[in-house]
């Protein structure tokens, strides 16, 4: 059985290792989770950097994928590839022109948060994927990088890999 993991993918215009990463990558490896952010820096096409992730092909008991902005439509998109076991979502770019495609395989432990001032990714793209999937939907009143929830982000998150690892657990 692999370890679990948790694989992070930035948004457009910023990296790898970001202060929300950064922040994330601490709750997980507290639980006991690799971390890994892919570079997508020089890929500026969402669908080339969903393929990247794709052909990287990470494995987890659990897997967990985590994507802010044009990252989440990169992990949403990967879920049929790569069957995580829970979603996080971060004002992720879903439905947008240049953003071809409905995410499916998206795992029943799917969590999406947005910022109701977010004047980048519409509110409206969160709402569908929620709606659609019955996924968790945490609308918080901060803008589009969600500089100010990241305290209240990582308590959620917590609370997911915590569901993760449980559900991974060998029954008796």
């Amino acid at each position: 059985m692999s370890e679990p993991r948790v694989v992070f993918a930035h948004g457009k215009e910023s990296g790898p290792w970001g202060s929300k990463i950064q922040h994330l990558a601490g709750v997980a490896e507290s639980l006991g989770f690799a971390v890994e952010s892919l570079n997508y820096s020089d890929l500026m096409d969402p669908t080339a950097r969903v393929d990247r992730l794709t052909a990287h092909a990470p494995v987890g008991a659990p897997l967990v994928l985590v994507g802010s902005s044009m990252g989440g439509y990169v992990s949403a998109m990967a879920c049929s590839a790569l069957k995580p076991d829970a979603l996080l979502l971060l004002a992720p770019a879903l439905y947008l022109d240049g953003y071809p495609g409905e995410p499916e395989g998206c795992p029943a432990d799917s969590m999406v948060v947005h910022g109701w001032g977010d004047d980048i990714v519409p509110l409206d793209s969160s709402l569908r994927f929620a709606r659609e999937r019955r996924a968790a939907l945490h609308v918080l009143d901060d803008g589009h990088r969600l500089a100010d929830s990241i305290d209240l982000i990582g308590a959620l998150f917590n609370r997911q890999l915590k569901r993760a690892l449980d559900r991974a657990r060998p029954g008796p």
